[in-house]
C-alpha cells in the first residue's frame, strides 16, 4: 500500500492519504489520486482510496474525479452524523462507525490527567470511536476518517490475505464492513466482562453503594454509545445483501455476507441482554440498599427498645414522690434486677427476630 503526504498538507503533517490499486487481483505498484478517475474506466482494475483528515481541497479533487455527491461530501466531514446508507446516482455512501478498546494505560493516563486538573471523578469511555465514511462507485472504493487513530493496517491485511479479491468491489467493502464488526463484537465482550464484574461487587460490603452506583451509570452510558452505532449495522449489511446499494457483488460473496451479518445481529442481541443484566444490576443495587436501611433501622429500633428500659427504669426510681424502696438499699437492687432482666429479655427476643 502506498502512502504520501500532500503537498498541500497541513505543518504539522496531520492529512495523510494511502492508496492501492488491484489490476487482475495483483497489487500494482505506486498510488496517486489523479488515477481515480482511469480506474473507473478500466474494469481489470480495483482502486481504493484512503484519506487521513483530508483536507477541503483534497477531498473536493476526490469528488470531483469521481462526480460524487455533494451532499455525501458534507456529511461525510460533518462533525456529527448517524450510522447510514444512502444510493446516490452513480455511487453508493455509507457512515459506519469502527471501535477501538481502550488498554488500561489509556485509562490511567485519563484519570491523571482527571485528577491533576481537579475534575469530578468520571471512569474513562472503554472504547474510542472512529467515524468512517465510505464512497463506492463501480471499481472504486474510498475511506475518509477524521481521526488518525483507527489503524487501516488489519484492513489492509485481511484484504491482502483474502482470496476473494476476485470479485470486485464487493470482497473490499465487506473486508472493511468485517474488521468494523469484529471491533464492535470485541467492546460488547468488554462490557460484558466489566458488568459481570460488577455483579460480583454487588454482595461485598467493602465496596461502597455510592461507587456501585457510579459504575452501573458508566456502563449504562457505555453500552448506549456502543448500541447506538452498532444496532444499524444489521441495515446496512442487509442492505447490500439484497443488492439494493452494491449491484455489482457476485452471488460468490452471499456466503461471506450473510456470515458478517451473523456476526451483527449477534452483537445487536447481546447488546440487549447487557442492557438486561444492567438494569437488574442497578434495580438489585437498589433492593440491596434498600434491605441495607430496613437492616439499619431494626437494629436502631432494637437498641432504643433497649435503652429506654433503664431510662424508663432509673426515672421512676427517680421522683422525688415517696414509693416502696425509696432511699433504701433494697430499692437500689431491686432497679439493677429488674433493668438487667428486662433489657437480657428484649436482647434475648430481639436476636431471635433477627433484629441485633
Amino acid at each position: 500500500m502506498t502512502e504520501f503526504v500532500p503537498a498541500d498538507a497541513d505543518a504539522d503533517g496531520l492529512e495523510r492519504v494511502r492508496g492501492q490499486i488491484w489490476r487482475n487481483g495483483e497489487a500494482v505498484e505506486g498510488f496517486e489520486l489523479d488515477r481515480l478517475s482511469t480506474c473507473l474506466e478500466d474494469d481489470e482494475t480495483l482502486a481504493w482510496a484512503d484519506l487521513e483528515c483530508p483536507s477541503h481541497e483534497t477531498l473536493a479533487h476526490v469528488a470531483a474525479q469521481l462526480d460524487l455527491d455533494p451532499f455525501a461530501v458534507e456529511d461525510s466531514v460533518a462533525a456529527s452524523e448517524r450510522v447510514k446508507t444512502v444510493s446516490y446516482a452513480g455511487h453508493t455512501f455509507f457512515m459506519v462507525y469502527a471501535v477501538s478498546l481502550r488498554d488500561d494505560a489509556d485509562e490511567a493516563d485519563a484519570g491523571a490527567q482527571r485528577e491533576s486538573s481537579g475534575a469530578p471523578y468520571a471512569r474513562a469511555r472503554l472504547f474510542d470511536l472512529h467515524r468512517i465514511s465510505i464512497f463506492v462507485k463501480r471499481n472504486v472504493l474510498v475511506t475518509v476518517r477524521l481521526t488518525p487513530d483507527f489503524q487501516m493496517e488489519e484492513v489492509r491485511r485481511r484484504w491482502a490475505a483474502s482470496d476473494a479479491m476476485q470479485y470486485g468491489i464487493g470482497a473490499l467493502l465487506h473486508g472493511l464492513l468485517d474488521v468494523v464488526a469484529d471491533g464492535h463484537f470485541e467492546a460488547v465482550q468488554r462490557l460484558d466482562d466489566e458488568i459481570e464484574d460488577l455483579e460480583g461487587l454487588l454482595f461485598d460490603e467493602r465496596v461502597s453503594g455510592r461507587e456501585l452506583q457510579r459504575r452501573t451509570y458508566d456502563l449504562r452510558r457505555d453500552l448506549v454509545i456502543l448500541r447506538r452505532v452498532v444496532f444499524p449495522m444489521r441495515e446496512i449489511i442487509a442492505a447490500i445483501q439484497r443488492r439494493r446499494f452494491v449491484n455489482h457483488a457476485p452471488p460468490e460473496l452471499d456466503p461471506h455476507f450473510s456470515d458478517l451479518y451473523d456476526h451483527a445481529l449477534h452483537a445487536t442481541e447481546w447488546i440487549e441482554s447487557l442492557r438486561d443484566m444492567i438494569t437488574t444490576v442497578f434495580e438489585t443495587n437498589l433492593t440491596l440498599a434498600d434491605a441495607r436501611l430496613n437492616t439499619v433501622m431494626k437494629k436502631l429500633t432494637g437498641w432504643a427498645a433497649i435503652i429506654a428500659v433503664p431510662t424508663l427504669i432509673t426515672g421512676f426510681y427517680g421522683e422525688n414522690v415517696p414509693f416502696p424502696g425509696a432511699y433504701e438499699t433494697s430499692g437500689f437492687v431491686t432497679s439493677v434486677v429488674l433493668i438487667v432482666l428486662v433489657v437480657v429479655t428484649l436482647y434475648i427476643s430481639f436476636r431471635r427476630r433477627d433484629w441485633l
